[in-house]
Order: structure tokens, then sequence, then C-alpha cells
């Protein structure tokens, strides 16, 4: 019985460990308070990643560029301050009205 009590916490500390690492996003107004300085481009040519923005949290996935805003700090796997420099950014992204487009760009 042991056995199968440590199993199934073994599997729902995995399961929590998938979902700490989706795309779920901060915006932050402050620069000092963000983990990725980020630049919006009007060309897909000049992005590091192509995002879709989503209405779904279970949408986000890690690295896939299917990005969830949150309202809540805590929740976020990344906070993110929009700057208005593409040199002094961490990532140059473009927005897309395509799931499928989403995701890092190979230069």
């Amino acid at each position: 019985m042991k056995r199968i009590g440590f199993l199934v916490m073994f599997l729902l500390l995995g399961l929590g460990v998938n979902q700490l690492s989706a795309q779920v996003v901060y915006v932050t107004e402050w620069k000092s308070d963000a983990d990725k300085i980020v630049y919006v481009t009007d060309w897909k040519s000049d992005a590091n990643m192509v995002v879709y923005k989503t209405d779904w949290k279970s949408d986000a996935k890690e690295d896939s560029g299917i990005w969830y805003t949150t309202e809540w700090k805590s929740d976020a796997d990344w906070k993110i301050y929009f700057t208005e420099w593409k040199s002094e950014a961490d990532i140059v992204i473009y927005y897309t009205d395509w799931k499928s487009d989403a995701g890092w760009k190979k230069h």
C-alpha cells in the first residue's frame, strides 16, 4: 500500500513540474522587476520568438511561444517588461494570429 501512495505522490509532483514550465506571463511596469525585457517588432523576420496570445492557461506550453497573460505575478513563469528600444531587449517578439506559427525562430 505504501508503494501505491508513493507512486501517486510521485506522479502528482511530476504533473506540477510540467505546469510550472508553461509560458504564463505577467506584464510588469518596472524593468527592474522583469525576468525578460521584451521588444515587439512589426516584422516577423526581426523576431527571436513568434508569440500567439491565448485566452486559455492550459494552451501555454514550455518554450512554445503560446503565451497566457495572468493578472497575478505569483502565477507567472516569466515577468516581462515591454521596452520601446530593441537594443535593450532580451527577446524580440512578433505577435501572430495563428497558433501554429508560434515558437522560437531559428536563425
